[in-house]
């Protein structure tokens, strides 16, 4: 049976306070001061499931071979387009290829447990890249603003060197709708609290549980760590009680510091056990959403050997606290804003010339002249170097994961941003190449000649008339490993 290869997350940089909402929705709310401590995972103006998903999967991979997988699945309640394979713009941004299968998961908050379950019980010699990512809208002064968050995570399924290994996998299917979004809706609608507690959680997750165990013949004393990926306050020790598992063993929901990811929640907290397990050790994961998943796994002494990874843990540590709430509001297009004539120009997107350069645009590859070595972006059939100028020479040279640096700087307060200001400048790539670009995820008073920057898959521009989504590459800070090793990957 196929095992867990890799595994990868991604958080985005901003992370809301809760007593921000709290404090701005008190005066019709004030029961909402239940859910006030924390914070919560928030997009960037510029991020959405896709976005989160590339840069999960990018986490995952390292310096793994693309071209060694073999299939794409997707998994989301929040995807951008509703008739069109977003997995295929995730796909080409990571440089897949055109031999890989793809498919979206959507429709369940355990479409990623379900689809990692399948990969798990693929065949041998094939590899599943499975990659769950949401940025779910909530209504103004709910709960669930308060207890969602955005976030991604992704697990690549594949035999040989496994560092997790299945014992058992159960999956149980329940018609409970316990919340639902109808098509064209914006925002789920969730029936009383209570009722999905104990018809829901507390009536169908610890059979499964004792199910799974059963199958994988353990007892649940010989649980290390159990993943239970539900948002409500005390349900999780509850359930490891009524599963017999010692409260002690449940593992942080990280619902204080990211908020519920929907459906990429399951796979964001079995990348953080992952990160912190020891060879050995039996970890249990569960999903609930119109039934159960439950995966029983083992990690085996290949992980001690993975490679590093910014993984769950180092993208919570580089969060950056945002008390601006009417910030968080537009940014979910919660709030209407005067975004001023700038911002009026028409964004239609020839379909024809976006597919024609895919693999520049969403791919990130330039070429590197085989004559002189000199690399550049966009690759062209004559060399850029005035000294070389020899013509058809262009290998594909791929940029998205080489390290760059500030060469200029700009901060401008009169061209158009939704997060002012706008801020970009000259990039130099290590090994060759240079390109102007729009930096992301900084603070203007961060900005420097030789600040490390690392390239991340973002919104370029939004087509509202149209309802379509321009992606390509931005310029963000560098965190720590990748100062020097690129994505920090070996």
């Amino acid at each position: 049976m196929n095992g867990i290869v890799a595994f990868g997350a991604y958080v985005p940089r901003l992370r809301l306070q809760r007593e921000a909402v709290v404090r701005a929705n008190a005066w019709f709310d004030g029961s909402l001061a239940a859910h006030r401590a924390g914070e919560r995972a928030m997009c960037n103006f510029d991020e959405d499931a896709v976005t989160m998903a590339v840069e999960a999967a990018r986490d995952c991979l390292g310096a793994l071979d693309a071209a060694k997988v073999d299939d794409l699945q997707l998994a989301s309640t929040s995807l951008p387009y509703a008739s069109r394979l977003n997995a295929s713009i995730v796909a080409q941004a990571l440089n897949l290829g055109e031999e890989v299968g793809a498919i979206d998961v959507t429709g369940s908050q355990r479409g990623a447990t379900s689809a990692l379950m399948q990969a798990l019980r693929g065949g041998a010699g094939r590899r599943t890249l499975v990659v769950a990512s949401d940025r779910r809208k909530a209504k103004v002064a709910s709960a669930q603003e308060l207890l969602y968050g955005d976030a991604a995570a992704a697990v690549l399924v594949g035999d040989g060197e496994v560092i997790a290994q299945p014992l058992a996998l159960v999956s149980r299917t329940v018609d409970m709708a316990d919340h639902y979004r109808g098509a064209g809706a914006a925002t789920d609608t969730y029936w009383e609290e209570r009722w999905i507690r104990e018809e829901g959680h507390l009536r169908q997750v610890p059979p499964a549980i004792a199910d799974a165990l059963a199958q994988a013949g353990l007892t649940a004393a010989q649980v290390d760590r159990l993943c239970i990926a539900l948002p409500h306050k005390g349900v999780p020790q509850r359930l490891a009680r009524l599963a017999g598992i010692a409260p002690e063993r449940l593992h942080d929901t990280l619902a204080a510091s990211v908020g519920n990811a929907g459906a990429a929640h399951p796979l964001l907290m079995l990348a953080h056990a992952l990160g912190e397990a020891a060879p050995g050790q039996v970890l249990v994961l569960v999903a609930f959403g119109q039934g159960v998943d439950v995966l029983v796994l083992r990690t085996t002494e290949a992980l001690r050997a993975r490679s590093p990874r910014t993984g769950a843990q180092g993208w919570l540590a580089r969060g950056s606290a945002e008390h601006n709430y009417m910030k968080f509001l537009v940014f979910n297009d919660l709030l209407p804003l005067e975004r001023g004539m700038r911002a009026e120009n028409d964004k239609l997107t020839p379909l024809s010339v976006e597919y024609r350069h895919r693999k520049t645009v969403h791919g990130f590859v330039g070429g590197r002249c085989g004559a002189c070595g000199t690399a550049q972006w966009p690759r062209t059939d004559i060399c850029v170097n005035p000294a070389c100028g020899a013509t058809g020479t262009q290998q594909d040279l791929p940029f998205a994961d080489t390290p760059a640096r500030v060469m200029t700087y700009t901060a401008d307060r009169l061209a158009y941003s939704p997060s002012p200001p706008a801020c970009y400048g000259m990039v130099q790539f290590e090994g060759g190449g240079r390109l102007m670009m729009d930096f992301t995820d900084v603070d203007e008073q961060q900005l420097a000649v030789g600040l490390p920057m690392r390239m991340s898959f973002r919104i370029k521009a939004v087509d509202t008339a149209r309802g379509y989504v321009r992606y390509f590459w931005k310029a963000a800070v560098a965190g720590p490993q990748e100062n020097t090793h690129g994505n920090g990957n070996s």
